[in-house]
């Protein structure tokens, strides 16, 4: 397969669109700017860093002031372009911001980002080309399309809305900024939904006396709570390589959560309806202190409202004036206008070969749609590696039969032990995947050398802007 040389110029190899330049975006595109395949990536901020971008005029940001990231510095470093040594072991996230910044700089990405142009619609035509829009007016024919639009950003609000009306303010997890901004809730009777990590980020900052009159964290479940070091180092560090069978790891994991934490009840917290490894891990060193300090209280799930007053499932009630919704994110894709390549209304993206490609759509391929524990920004950094010997014509994928199979097989894998939530669709153990993403590499270069056929991508360059 040819490829084009300069990403600017036309040529006679595959043109590629990326939408978003967040650490995905960015990974995607170093990766794809060092293997001289042209692509367009467009941003809708005016800088990288998506999330982890404070304030984002974009408005998809869920970064608050205090965040620091769950995941230790180096599980969050890029392969070929590590963290600072003397960072912290959880770095705030203005430290992440300027790295990114460092990151596209000491590759000479920026010039190749389209800032402030957001993607509108993106639809797949009869003859199997992208046909983009652009905010800045556009329209514009690609070849492929990489999706690395993040999963962060379009709040999910509980639906259908609890009975009752209530009288507070409320805002979404996604708003919140400060505990003064938007909603000044100094001295204020607060409630925040979820027990996720943004949920217990927001409630151990709220449930300062000198901040909340009152904290409640509402939670359906109960939650595990882990703590962000074991035996003085980060809590990742600890993690068991992919090779040793997942019923050993979870047995090994439910022994040291006991013996080091203990029981949640001890903390003044709810017993959780499952196991320690069913649910999306949240860490947090404070919210075990804040709760067991008697700084905040915890309830069951919500029954209804009657004005400022809240009903709980378990029959107590308690009156507050605002709300955090901590109920975390739909995948979204708003630019499709075609409804085989969405998310539906429970959070399950299209079944996706290595979570990357739709079988029978040869030049569609998602980028960082996975919930990996314990790092994100490497896992995209790893995903381009399938991709771009993808689009060279390097790696013949299996057939879709075969796809097909390895998706069950690896949702199987992945998803049977968390229990079924929207927040747990995408999950995946980060190096497990890792390994078995290189095998499959090697696996579709061998096949490919073999004799078996490329991916065939329309590869034209007529008619590249439609308008």
């Amino acid at each position: 397969m040819n490829v084009m040389q300069n990403p600017k110029n036309a040529g006679t190899g595959p043109l590629v669109c990326v939408i978003g330049a967040g650490p995905t975006g960015i990974a995607t595109i170093k990766r794809l700017k060092d293997h001289n395949i042209a692509y367009k990536c467009f941003e809708a901020s005016d800088n990288v860093g998506g999330n982890w971008y404070y304030r984002n005029p974009n408005g998809m940001s869920a970064c608050y002031q205090s965040l620091h990231i769950d995941t230790s510095k180096s599980r969050f470093s890029f392969e070929d372009y590590p963290v600072p040594e003397i960072w912290p072991d959880y770095p705030h996230h203005s430290q992440i911001f300027n790295y990114l910044q460092d990151y596209i700089d000491h590759f000479g990405l920026r010039e190749t980002i389209s800032f402030n142009t957001k993607v509108l619609r993106a639809h797949r035509e009869a003859d199997e080309r992208w046909t983009v829009e652009t905010s800045d007016g556009r329209v514009q024919s690609f070849d492929a399309l990489v999706v690395a639009n993040g999963h962060h950003w379009d709040p999910r609000w509980p639906d259908p809305a609890y009975p009752g009306a209530f009288a507070g303010e409320q805002i979404h997890a996604h708003s919140y900024n400060t505990p003064f901004d938007p909603i000044d809730m100094r001295d204020k009777r607060v409630m925040v939904v979820g027990a996720g990590n943004s949920a217990v980020d927001i409630a151990s900052e709220l449930s300062q006396r000198s901040i909340a009159k009152s904290l409640v964290v509402s939670m359906r479940h109960g939650v595990w709570v882990f703590p962000k070091y074991r035996k003085g180092k980060p809590s990742d560090k600890g993690m068991m390589p992919s090779w040793i069978p997942e019923k050993i790891q979870r047995w090994l994991h439910e022994k040291a959560f006991a013996s080091e934490v203990g029981p949640m009840e001890s903390y003044g917290l709810p017993t959780p309806d499952h196991k320690p490894w069913q649910a999306h891990g949240t860490l947090s060193t404070e919210f075990l202190l804040r709760a067991g300090g008697g700084d905040l209280t915890a309830k069951t799930g919500i029954s209804r409202f009657d004005g400022n007053t809240v009903h709980f499932v378990d029959g107590s009630t308690a009156d507050i004036d605002v709300i955090v919704w901590a109920t975390g994110y739909k995948i979204s894709f708003p630019f499709f206008d075609q409804p085989q390549f969405t998310a539906d209304e429970n959070n399950l993206p299209p079944p996706l070969f290595k979570r990357m490609l739709i079988p029978g759509v040869s030049n569609l391929i998602y980028m960082g749609l996975a919930q990996p524990l314990p790092t994100l920004v490497n896992f995209g950094e790893q995903q381009s590696k399938l991709l771009v010997a993808y689009l060279q014509g390097d790696y013949a994928p299996p057939p879709e039969a075969e796809m097909r199979q390895a998706i069950k097989a690896d949702d199987e894998y992945y998803l049977s032990k968390y229990y079924r939530s929207p927040r747990h669709t995408i999950q995946l153990n980060f190096y497990h995947y890792k390994d078995r993403l290189l095998q499959e590499i090697a696996a579709g270069v061998k096949r490919r050398q073999q004799g078996a056929p490329a991916v065939q991508l329309p590869n034209s360059t007529a008619a590249r802007v439609a308008a």
